[in-house]
């Protein structure tokens, strides 16, 4: 009763799944309803039920997006979401701008958290390549399965260890008087996904094209 009457002051939205992650191609609408469940609905869906007490209390909302809502780098639900989260956070901040209530948007790079732990999300994309008619697999070839292999233990080792980036954000967005609109954390983050974000579609492309295994076919 004394939440309801005070208001919440603080909500910060950090749920997320990355599995499936795969080409597309190898991927059933089922695979991207899972991610974007937890991602991107499962936000909305918390964050419209409590709005009423945030904004009775002129409070903060923090959302966590990635950089992967500013660059789409691989395939499945993860980058859909984020955009997502991206685009309901900006609508969110200026519709609640008048009632006093802050919405900030916390873009994080590579961390080394179990999102990203190798091992299942190499198995997840074993199982999927499994499963793929034998004109797909002969399409993308199996030295494409073992680059992403690789891309992803690369991933982990390129990570940061140093999770406070993000938390520390995360407090400034909800402590500080004046928080910003959008926080990148992590030193990808602004040095290269925040950068390429801006630039033109056939460089950008052109950069990640040399991370991304290439198809057989």
């Amino acid at each position: 009763d004394s939440i309801s009457s005070a208001g919440l002051w603080g909500l910060v939205n950090n749920a997320g799944i990355a599995i499936p992650t795969a080409p597309n191609e190898w991927l059933s609408k089922e695979d991207f309803v899972k991610v974007l469940d937890v991602n991107l609905v499962g936000l909305v869906e918390g964050t419209l039920s409590l709005l009423p007490l945030v904004r009775r209390a002129r409070g903060r909302v923090v959302n966590v997006a990635s950089v992967m809502g500013r660059v789409s780098c691989f395939g499945g639900g993860y980058c859909i979401s984020k955009f997502g989260v991206e685009a309901f956070s900006d609508s969110l901040r200026r519709e609640l701008r008048p009632f006093g209530v802050q919405v900030s948007i916390i873009e994080p790079g590579g961390f080394r958290t179990g999102m990203i732990n190798p091992t299942p999300m190499v198995e997840s994309f074993t199982r999927l390549w499994e499963q793929l008619p034998a004109e797909t697999q002969a399409a993308y070839g199996h030295q494409y399965l073992h680059k992403y292999a690789k891309t992803t233990t690369l991933l982990q080792r390129l990570s940061s260890s140093r999770l406070s980036r993000v938390t520390d954000a995360m407090e400034h967005a909800l402590l500080s008087r004046c928080p910003r609109s959008r926080y990148a954390a992590g030193w990808d983050a602004r040095l290269l996904f925040l950068p390429l974000s801006y630039c033109p579609s056939w460089l950008s492309d052109t950069v990640l094209g040399f991370f991304l295994p290439i198809p057989a076919g």
